[in-house]
């Protein structure tokens, strides 16, 4: 009744170059998933507490030595990812591996604004399978947030015609005893529940559902529709004109560059008088201050607060985790926090800080999306994948190929596992939430909420 079904998933071979921050998180998340694991770095200290954590392989010594890379198993790798904190030594490492590797995929990270613009060419012309830049998926990231910014997090699917918004819902709103099939005489488009987190434990809600104060609810809709969720449910915030931000780094950068395409007056504080030319020549239209940051005084001269946004991002967590809770005492500012390396997570959610960014987590799970798609080409690929709620739900967008053993049959006779929805469907551009009688199609794309991990293939979805 339900066609073929795909080959089973097999593990990847995988050599990660560089063990920073991306390099660390990108082993534990894909030893997690089942992949034979090699790490390389030129710090021997490194790798030995690597070993004491993960059941990985290391070698010590420069990614970019064809005889480093045979000795870490170059001949028979599926992959190579390439992750230190020198753009051009990724670049050299992908390369090599990919003239001496054969047919394997290489990724490289690339941060330097420089190449910003290039980054299709170099991928092409170097023959990569992917380049990552860490900082400008912050940045987006970032930016959808202050689009919306009574949301926790807005995350991006089917190229941007859709968006999971995630939120708190507040005393006394209309949401609170509301179940979820009642939330359709109240959202005149549609959308899906995707989860709800209370007192710790995550639920894929079903219509009887009944929402509480103090729930975080992630909802599902088309881009162009997502902007109505807050008005219809009462929660009003004006569309942010105004945004400071503390520390001139990359993301900063790339930050700035795109609140100002919409219009947003931005104003920066970094205390290095040499990188705040530099930000004044790159960014014309922002206001540049030369100062610390940190300072209560300088901090409210420059508008902390009126302003609408607040976003510190400085390469220390602890200077942005007391930033935002500062501001959180004397502004109304929407704040969103970046953090790189604190991994105490119980201890920032009890803070309550809001909107928090974790740019190595973003790179891992662009890079995992793409692993996954590797790792299974039959019946759809990986297009998108985000986790949510610690990692214990997993959004995940396939594009549907015309041999997936889901297709054509209506939804309500699909069996699917159990913890797992369907969320939405886009067909042929048009954003479908799904009801029974719905089918998939080939060349759809699908995206599936489950607290189950791993799926790296629509088929995944089946009982």
């Amino acid at each position: 009744m339900f066609g073929p079904r795909k080959r089973k998933q097999t593990a990847l071979r995988i050599i990660i170059v560089g063990c920073g921050k991306v390099g660390h998180t990108l082993t534990e998340q894909l030893v997690r998933e089942g992949h034979d694991i090699t790490v390389v770095d030129t710090d021997s200290h490194v790798l030995s507490n690597l070993n004491e954590s993960y059941d990985v392989m290391t070698v010590s010594g420069n990614g970019a030595s064809r005889q480093v890379l045979e000795s870490a198993g170059l001949k028979e790798a599926d992959m190579v990812i390439a992750v230190t904190g020198s753009d051009e030594l990724n670049m050299l490492c992908c390369t090599i591996a990919r003239k001496a590797g054969g047919s394997l995929s290489a990724i490289a990270r690339v941060r330097n604004p420089d190449y910003s613009e290039e980054l299709t060419y170099l991928r092409q012309q170097l023959g990569l399978s992917m380049i990552i830049n860490p900082e400008m998926e912050a940045a987006r990231e970032i930016a959808r947030v202050i689009a919306r910014p009574q949301a926790l997090t807005v995350s991006a699917f089917a190229k941007g015609q859709a968006e999971l918004v995630q939120f708190m819902i507040p005393r006394g709103n209309r949401l609170c005893g509301m179940s979820v099939m009642e939330m359709n005489n109240l959202f005149p488009f549609g959308f899906l529940a995707c989860a709800v987190e209370r007192d710790g434990i995550v639920t894929i809600p079903d219509g009887s559902f009944v929402l509480e104060e103090g729930d975080e609810l992630s909802l599902l809709s088309a881009s162009n529709d997502a902007y109505r969720i807050f008005p219809t449910i009462g929660m009003y915030a004006p569309h942010a004109r105004t945004c400071l931000i503390i520390g001139g780094g990359r993301v900063t950068y790339y930050l700035a560059r795109k609140l100002l395409e919409q219009k947003v007056e931005v104003r920066i504080i970094e205390q290095n008088s040499r990188r705040c030319e530099e930000l004044t020549s790159l960014l014309p239209n922002a206001t540049v201050i030369y100062g610390d940051g940190t300072n209560e005084e300088l901090l409210r001269e420059e508008g902390l607060e009126t302003t609408d946004a607040f976003v510190p991002l400085t390469d220390v967590d602890e200077e942005n985790i007391l930033l935002t809770l500062y501001a959180q005492r004397v502004s109304n500012a929407k704040t969103i926090t970046k953090i790189n390396r604190i991994t105490f997570n119980n201890v920032i959610d009890s803070l309550q800080l809001g909107s928090v960014v974790y740019p190595k987590y973003i790179t891992a799970e662009l890079i995992i999306a793409y692993v996954r798609a590797r790792q299974n080409s039959i019946g759809s690929n990986v297009e998108t994948l985000y986790h949510l709620f610690d990692n214990r739900v997993e959004v995940v967008e396939f594009h549907v190929e015309k041999d997936a053993p889901v297709i054509g049959i209506p939804l309500m006779e699909l069996k699917t596992k159990d913890n797992l929805r369907i969320a939405c469907i886009s067909h042929n551009g048009r954003m479908i939430f799904p009801r029974g009688q719905d089918r998939i199609q080939a060349g759809d794309h699908v995206i599936i909420v489950t607290t189950h991990t791993g799926f790296g293939d629509i088929g995944d979805i089946l009982a």
